[in-house]
């Protein structure tokens, strides 16, 4: 039997019992080349307002930030970081903690405009909503290169040059998160002013999604006027065992985590400078800090992150900690309620309240049981099936978790299990609404528990040099059968793989392999025009580590 807690005071007992499993805070890092890196002047930091305009019950104000200078001019082409800050601040502000939304976008974007979403939210909440654009400054150009780098593609080449050099100045992580220390600062100088109406805010809510999830935790570790955070669809905390999980479920590594795989990161996963990366930029390193009340808020049908990852560092948080698995929710979450969620946990936060106290345990047949102090509105068991893998992403099995409505038992808990399946693997945890008296309901979650309890490729070497596996389903059987062969000659006329193609057919489903000669963006690209000429239908690719494609484990079988 395993509990978890989410700092319930009727379960400080056990809350006690758990800590001693834990990994004492006198062996964590108590000062990295992070803080260094935070804490440096930097002199270039600026910012001006360049909008300002006032409709429909808020003000929008536009800021143009310079946050630093990250590197040189030999190292990238772009050293300067500037950032659009675009704060909505309703008629009433109501409290002095603000909501901080990390975002992405391109250096050449125009200037933004209000949205309706943070309107929306700023009214709910009666709080300071900011969007901090640009983390990270994007495209970037490496050393000359010539590549426009964006997204992993850019945080990638800064693992590698770290991996290579030892040289802590790298990691990309850094200036995102610098980025974020001088939005607070901005947004606190900015309402002291007249122009702010010599308003306080100098507390905040940070969240944000994906790589900017990530730069959410770890600014919630360097600085201290975090009072809560919100971390999006990044469910990668304690990255090793948690990248391990992934390589042991799939048997490859998914397309999500493509440009860590171009990089060779996972060809050096036990690289010795890979753990030093870890201890700089993995939160996990830094969760004696986190202490501060956390919503973690993830999908459970993520293209990059297994549904059960938070096995890897949930019992080892501090503090107040919340969790939410979005059901049928891939790691855009798009067409989701997930945003009412934040809302309503940024409300609580805003105003000095305890978000519903609750914790859960998993018993030993599998079933999960919750109890909780605050009475939720609705509790439901989500489920969703896999006869062939144990593959939960949205883009692979489609929008498959349904839910049941579990009422309480007798003595108050909620129990629920899933059947483990004849084939394949089922995903299952309960879910708890909450009326909180914000604008929005609140949504909390168990962990997910996936039955049977097996990884079907535990064991198989993740680091090898790689391969690819093409896989589409073809009009039908013959089709299959056919259009393997024909791709066969095909690679045979062009020059990007090294060996052939290898191809295993299974009714309508083709798998179709290679050892990429070069660019394997080539090999892709052509195999995927000539599939789709074919009217295949659902393609996508495996990742391979080694020289042979990866079955479903039920096809392997």
């Amino acid at each position: 039997m395993k509990a978890r807690l989410l700092f319930a005071p009727f379960a400080v007992a056990l809350l006690a019992s758990l800590s001693i499993a834990t990994v004492h805070a006198e062996d964590l890092p108590r000062r990295t080349a992070l803080d260094d890196y935070i804490q440096k002047p930097d002199d270039s930091y600026s910012w001006k307002v360049v909008s300002s305009e006032e409709k429909d019950g808020v003000k929008t104000v536009v800021i143009d930030m310079v946050s630093q200078h990250w590197l040189t001019k030999e190292e990238v082409n772009q050293p300067e970081w500037r950032h659009w800050l675009t704060l909505t601040i309703p008629q009433q502000v109501t409290s002095d903690v603000g909501m901080l939304f990390i975002g992405g976008g391109r250096n050449n974007e125009g200037k933004p405009r209000s949205n309706e979403r943070t309107d929306a939210i700023a009214k709910a909440t009666g709080t300071v909503v900011t969007e901090l654009g640009l983390i990270p400054n994007q495209p970037l150009i490496f050393h000359n290169d010539g590549v426009e780098r964006v997204e992993d593609d850019l945080i990638g080449y800064t693992w590698d040059q770290f991996l290579k050099t030892g040289d802590a100045k790298w990691p990309a992580r850094n200036a995102m998160v610098k980025g974020a220390v001088r939005a607070m600062d901005t947004i606190t100088a900015y309402m002291a002013s007249d122009e702010g109406g010599n308003q306080t805010v100098d507390r905040f809510t940070v969240a944000g999604g994906s790589k900017r999830g990530w730069t959410t935790w770890l600014t919630g570790a360097v600085d201290d006027r975090v009072v809560a955070i919100i971390p999006i669809v990044i469910d990668v905390v304690n990255a090793y065992d948690s990248m391990n999980h992934h390589f042991a479920a799939y048997g490859f590594w998914a397309p999500a985590v493509g440009n860590y795989v171009e990089h060779k990161i996972m060809e050096r996963m036990d690289h010795p400078r890979l753990q030093e990366l870890y201890e700089l930029v993995d939160p996990y390193y830094y969760r004696h800090r986190l202490t501060m009340p956390k919503l973690v808020l993830n999908a459970a049908g993520d293209q990059f992150f297994l549904p059960d990852s938070s096995q890897f560092y949930w019992d080892d948080l501090r503090g107040e900690n919340y969790l939410r698995y979005v059901a049928n929710g891939d790691h855009g979450l798009d067409k989701t309620d997930a945003v009412e969620s934040i809302v309503a946990f940024h409300s609580l936060i805003a105003q000095g309240k305890k978000p519903p106290q609750y914790s859960w345990t998993i018993n030993d047949d599998g079933s999960i049981q919750v109890m909780t102090k605050d009475k939720p509105v609705e509790v439901r068991l989500w489920q969703a099936s896999n006869p062939e893998a144990r593959d939960f992403r949205k883009e692979t099995l489609g929008p498959k978790y349904t839910s049941t409505v579990i009422e309480p038992g007798q003595d108050g808990l909620y129990v629920a299990n899933a059947s483990t399946p004849d084939k394949g693997w089922t995903a299952y945890f309960l879910e708890m609404t909450y009326d909180v008296g914000a604008a929005t309901p609140l949504k909390l979650t168990t962990e997910v528990k996936v039955t049977p309890d097996t990884l079907p490729f535990e064991g198989k070497p993740s680091n090898l040099p790689g391969s690819i596996t093409v896989v589409a389903k073809a009009p039908d059987a013959s089709a299959a059968k056919r259009i393997a062969e024909e791709a066969k000659v095909l690679v045979k006329s062009q020059d990007f793989t090294k060996d052939g193609l290898a191809s295993h057919v299974s009714g309508k489903r083709l798998f179709l392999h290679f050892i990429p000669n070069g660019d394997a963006r080539k090999g892709l690209e052509m195999m995927a025009g000539y599939l789709k000429k074919q009217n295949c239908e659902d393609l996508t690719y495996q990742l391979e580590s080694g020289p042979e494609m990866t079955l479903p484990p039920i096809l392997a079988d």
